[in-house]
């Protein structure tokens, strides 16, 4: 669910963006429709890969956070030998 709420935010953001390129041209906001498709899509594209490199990012943070754990509780106890 949070990938589809990534790239559907995206996507109306990329809208918006091109509404609103379009409106500082002062061109017809409906002129050319395909153009509306097409920055939705590099946009969504975007927010897709912005959801893959947070779900990735959490991983190596939780790993990285595991290795420092088990560091510490290594140098606390004392060792038997």
């Amino acid at each position: 669910m949070a990938a589809l709420t990534s790239v559907l935010g995206f996507s109306f953001f990329g809208l918006a963006a091109r509404m609103g390129q379009l409106g500082i041209q002062h061109r017809n906001v409906m002129s050319n429709p395909s153009g509306h498709l097409i920055a939705m899509g590099v946009f969504g594209f975007a927010g897709y890969w912005a959801h893959v490199w947070t779900e990735y990012s959490s991983v190596l943070i939780a790993q990285k956070e595991a290795e420092i754990r088990e560091r510490r509780s290594r140098l606390t106890t004392p060792s038997d030998s």
